[in-house]
């Protein structure tokens, strides 16, 4: 199925958010996920559908490195 993710389309045959994070190589406790502009919990990600067209915005959190530091020194990249 062809997603939206961070404004680029791609094409995936992940089947929940829960796998999507999974084939994507991503550590799910760094993770935030926005579902057609809605932020799904967690704990949602295993059971919930992804469907063709959809649009994701996915921001992985890092600690230390370059780019925008906020309180904490943790550093925010998409």
């Amino acid at each position: 199925m062809n997603l939206t993710i961070n404004g680029e389309t791609q094409i995936s045959s992940a089947e929940t958010l829960g796998a999507l994070v999974e084939g994507l190589g991503m550590k799910p406790d760094r993770v935030a996920i926005e579902l057609n502009r809605e932020i799904v919990p967690r704990d949602q990600w295993p059971q919930t559908p992804l469907h063709d067209g959809d649009r994701l915005e996915i921001v992985h959190f890092v600690g230390g490195g370059t780019g925008s530091r906020l309180r904490n020194g943790i550093t925010f990249a998409k």
